[in-house]
């Protein structure tokens, strides 16, 4: 079996699940390109203000197809002692999880690019004004949040738990990005949030700024890579 095996392995497993499907494609999906398209016909803001909040959603598609999937898929297969076996084969530990990770990250990069151009038709939502900053910033953007996702594996004790230990990312990525509405937040707190990888996508993608947003998605990436190699568990704990 070869890295690009463990890749297509990954991609298969997530497209047969249809709860994962549910949880990390359908409902990003419908929010993403659903609320704009909402917001395009009953509010006064037009496609200004749909053209805000679907930038702005772009981090609960990257805190659920990204984070959330890899997550619920690799405590998963820990659990069931799939990743025990892949380990007994030729493969290294660094190539089993690339492939997994490298997995997410297409599916929620090429989910992002498939929304962008929904809402375009959906909501009037003109297209990115720089096609290069976009594509690299949320193919960025979904390489690290699954890379954050696999490393939080250590933390969620078993594949039952998952979905609600994953909860709390989710809901912090949307309020960040303004994708549940203006929710008063201390200063302290907006600034801490705007640290999180999903801000730093979405800060790109609305402002253009690339500098900054890359050395946070750089540091987390860190974060991702050393954590893994302190805490992942390749098997469930034992009771």
């Amino acid at each position: 079996m070869s890295l690009t095996a463990t890749y297509r392995l990954g991609t298969r497993l997530f497209w047969r699940d249809r709860a994962m499907l549910a949880a990390s494609v359908i409902t990003p999906v419908g929010l993403a390109v659903g609320m704009p398209a909402l917001m395009r016909h009953v509010t006064s803001g037009g496609v200004p203000f749909a053209t805000t909040m679907f930038q702005s959603a772009l981090a609960i598609l990257l805190a659920l197809t990204a984070f959330m999937n890899i997550a619920v898929a690799l405590t998963t297969r820990r659990d069931q002692l799939v990743l025990k076996r892949l380990r007994a084969g030729l493969l290294t530990d660094a190539q089993i999880l690339v492939g997994q990770i490298a997995g997410t990250a297409t599916q929620t990069f090429v989910v992002i690019v498939l929304c962008t151009v929904a809402v375009r038709f959906a909501a009037g939502v003109p297209l990115p004004d720089d096609p290069l900053l976009f594509a690299a910033m949320t193919a960025a953007g979904s390489a690290v949040l699954a890379l954050l996702g696999a490393a939080y594996t250590a933390a969620i004790p078993r594949s039952e738990l998952a979905g609600a230990y994953t909860m709390p990312l989710f809901l912090a990525a949307g309020v960040s990005a303004g994708a549940m509405g203006p929710i008063p937040l201390p200063s302290w707190l907006s600034t801490a949030l705007d640290l999180l990888p999903t801000s730093a996508v979405v800060h790109a993608v609305k402002t253009g700024e690339a500098v900054v947003p890359a050395l946070v998605l750089a540091g987390w990436a860190v974060v991702g890579v050393v954590a893994i190699r302190l805490w992942f568990r390749w098997e469930p704990r034992r009771s």
